[in-house]
């Protein structure tokens, strides 16, 4: 068997709140195949938004370890680190957050092309308008600033940023919890569609069971910073074993599941 595009096992990490330490995490462990989609499910607080920031090196883990093709990610420092980060990109819940609202899709697009040296400079524009054709939306977006532009087209862009370095594995976390059910579903058909296209994995961090019925191969449910259940995500959701797959589950209203769904 070959080994995962993404392993994490025992990863902990601590902090400290009102004078008080308190576990975030406490020995997480899960892989991810490459093309596969492993669902992050958990209640708010459960520590999956900290997954995502220690894999992205936004916070550093006090123990455990991360491979990504097969590089000690944890270990990884300068050059080294932005090479891997290349192929390791993460959409947000709200892209207007996380970029600059005045900032025009253009640049957007462009910094990752130009940091990680993707196409020559007189290439880029080209570049650009296929990103955005690819996530479904106008070249004469790319004039536009982020601010002058829709929650649905604003997460759109997001994609065609972290789809501008040709990554391996995309971090997703909360990023369709903010739209209306229609373009949610529209996002979510975009994902598995670029999926089956280039072979991308995601790490799909929710709270959102409906969504993650959409899209996920696997889950792994989070509790107070541990995983509690992992296993194929309808055994999961039909048929959950944990007190808190069973929250969630009966939490969740009934959604219709999609003919393209994954199975």
């Amino acid at each position: 068997m070959s080994a995962p595009l993404l392993g994490v096992e025992g990863l902990s990490k601590r902090f400290s709140r009102g004078g008080k330490n308190f576990a975030a995490l406490d020995g997480v462990g899960f892989s991810i195949a490459a093309g596969e989609t492993l669902a992050l499910v958990g209640p708010s607080g459960s520590g999956k938004s900290t997954v995502a920031r220690i894999l992205l090196r936004l916070v550093e883990a006090d123990a455990g370890s991360v491979h990504f093709q097969g590089q000690d990610l944890l270990a990884l420092r300068g050059p080294a680190l932005r090479a891997v980060r290349a192929k390791l990109q993460m959409v947000f819940q709200d892209p207007q957050a996380a970029f600059n609202p005045r900032a025009t899709v253009a640049r957007l697009l462009d910094d990752p092309l130009r940091i990680h040296g993707v196409v020559d400079r007189s290439e880029r524009p080209k570049a650009i308008a296929a990103l955005l054709a690819r996530v479904g939306l106008s070249a004469e977006l790319a004039g536009r600033a982020v601010h002058e532009i829709s929650g649905g087209q604003r997460q759109r862009v997001a994609i065609a940023r972290a789809l501008a370095t040709r990554p391996s594995l995309i971090v997703l976390d909360e990023a369709v919890s903010a739209l209306d059910v229609l373009v949610r579903a529209d996002i979510l058909r975009l994902l598995a569609e670029l999926q089956r296209e280039q072979g991308i994995a995601y790490l799909f961090i929710s709270h959102d069971l409906g969504a993650v019925r959409a899209i996920a191969h696997r889950i792994a449910i989070m509790d107070g910073g541990r995983i509690v259940e992992q296993g194929a995500a309808r055994a999961v959701i039909a048929a959950p074993v944990s007190a808190t797959g069973k929250a969630l589950v009966a939490a969740t209203p009934e959604l219709p599941v999609s003919k393209e769904t994954v199975s």
